[in-house]
């Protein structure tokens, strides 16, 4: 029965954007085949002439909000890239991060004292009516007891309900991807609705949120490119997050780019180096860095938001990731390309030559270039193209990364339409490169495996054993246990691992 409910809704989806012109938009119609452009006029001749007035972005975001929070989301990772869909598209999306139509504050009053178990007026000296509202939540404007002002958040009423709902109908779009689309199948649409739908679960309970916010607040304060607000405790529930009020004007207001003495290139400067330090080096970051929740302050002050996505990174993906970014900004796509084949991004069937080749086909065109003379959806465009012809497949344990660099990248280009991302990156990708890669550092990483790989052997040698096959047997009467000898073998390995990454 849930899998028809999911059908359904999914088909209702698919009939609102029809209904809408956000399917196939009447815009684009040169550029569509001719039974594409042909479908596009049918689904036209269907629709209401209200349901199909206004701007294709507006159309867009008009469907995607009465379609859900999965939805929304989407819609804002679309607004911030206006170098790839334009300004104007941008735009009229750009209400979808923050302003859309809120619910009742006596409600969210309600909800506050459920989650806090006890009357607003215990802890807030006044409780204001709502200054942002979001796809699952919305910010109240309040001053604790104390005379703190801080920012409330609260879950919208009956938000579960809603995301499981549209959780299924991303399932069951992936499923059906995977089954009908070859193509789409090597972005491995099932792991990518994983990550999405487990991502936008965790959102739902605001003390993950909290202690989300706590943990990048003292990374951000390691680097210094981006703080965050204090988190207020005795004002945390499940459907409740109290934190104090971020200082500047939010990004998501135009105005705010216009505020006197900002400095806007030093501004997208510190937003791309405070991403990437968050991952290089500590490997947390705050994965939804989009303008509604940024704030910004003159000359160059930066103040994240909204730590409902956070994202993480092993160190064997924070490494990969620190080496494919030098390579980049040495232009050594030999590097680029074999580490791409090392991590296991490309099959190794193909050949490592023909990967960097393709690579220096689409990085030249970008070196050397201001920003505002690189077609950014021709790039993606060319790199799609290269991944397909090199079988790359999409990694779903990259996805909240790749989805971040994406949408920091467009909201850098926003504030500064002139920003290098890589002159951004470079200091940052630099000092990574230093420290975890110099001979110091690979000791230690090399004497950390072999200490681990000890430790496992000792739990191995101290376990009851199995029953032995009679030429293990044999060779431990003659010449000792060879757990013991392999353990032996690889604690010399250790050391001389140890003594070459000194040396070399």
């Amino acid at each position: 029965m849930g899998g028809l409910a999911a059908f359904g809704r999914l088909a209702a989806a698919g009939w609102m954007l029809a209904r809408n012109d956000a399917l196939l938009p009447r815009e684009l119609g040169s550029l569509y085949p001719p039974a594409v452009g042909t479908l596009s006029k049918a689904l036209r001749l269907l629709a209401g002439r209200q349901a199909r007035e206004g701007r294709p972005g507006e159309r867009l975001a008009r469907s995607l909000e009465r379609l859900g929070p999965v939805a929304i989301k989407l819609g804002q990772l679309l607004s911030t890239r206006a170098d790839i869909f334009g300004i104007e598209f941008a735009q009229d999306l750009s209400r979808l991060k923050d302003a859309l139509e809120p619910f009742p504050t006596e409600l969210a009053r309600l909800e506050v004292e459920r989650a806090l178990g006890r009357p607003v007026e215990a802890l807030f000296a006044s409780f204001g009516d709502p200054v942002a509202a979001a796809s699952l939540a919305q910010a109240h404007d309040a001053v604790l007891i104390d005379g703190r002002r801080v920012a409330v958040k609260v879950l919208r009423p009956g938000i579960e309900r809603r995301v499981a709902e549209d959780a299924e109908v991303l399932g069951l779009a992936a499923r059906l991807a995977e089954r009908w689309s070859v193509p789409a199948r090597r972005l491995e649409p099932r792991g990518l609705a994983a990550t999405v739908i487990r991502a936008t679960e965790l959102e739902l309970d605001l003390r993950l949120e909290a202690a989300g916010g706590d943990e990048l607040k003292e990374v951000m304060a390691e680097d210094g490119y981006m703080t965050a607000p204090k988190v207020v405790w005795d004002g945390v529930g499940k459907r409740v997050l109290t934190q104090e009020w971020a200082s500047g004007a939010p990004l998501s207001d135009p105005a705010a780019l216009d505020l006197v003495g900002l400095d806007r290139p030093a501004l997208a400067q510190k937003l791309i180096r405070a991403f990437l330090a968050q991952a290089l080096d500590h490997g947390v970051f705050h994965a939804d860095l989009h303008e509604g929740n940024l704030f910004v302050a003159a000359p160059a002050e930066l103040t994240a938001v909204d730590f409902g996505i956070i994202g993480r990174l092993g160190a064997a993906e924070r490494r990969y990731l620190a080496e494919i970014l030098w390579g980049f900004l040495q232009r050594d796509y030999a590097k680029i390309a074999q580490t791409h084949f090392d991590a296991g991004y490309v099959p190794r069937t193909h050949s490592v030559a023909a990967f960097a080749q393709a690579l220096r086909a689409v990085g030249e065109q970008v070196f050397g270039r201001n920003a505002s003379d690189v077609s950014m959806s021709r790039v993606l465009t060319q790199l799609f193209e290269i991944t397909a012809l090199f079988d790359m497949r999409l990694q779903p344990q990259l996805v909240l990364l790749q989805k971040t660099m994406m949408t920091v990248e467009g909201v850098a280009r926003r504030i500064d339409p002139e920003h290098d991302i890589w002159a951004a990156a470079d200091p940052v990708v630099r000092r990574w490169m230093l420290r975890e890669l110099s001979p110091t550092a690979r000791a230690k990483r090399y004497g950390d495996e072999a200490v681990a790989a000890l430790r496992n052997l000792a739990r191995l040698i101290e376990a009851p054993p199995p029953p032995q096959p009679i030429a293990v047997a044999v060779a431990e009467e003659r010449g000792g246990s060879p757990l013991l000898w392999f353990a032996v073998g690889a604690a010399v390995s250790g050391l001389v691992f140890l003594v070459a990454a000194w040396l070399f």
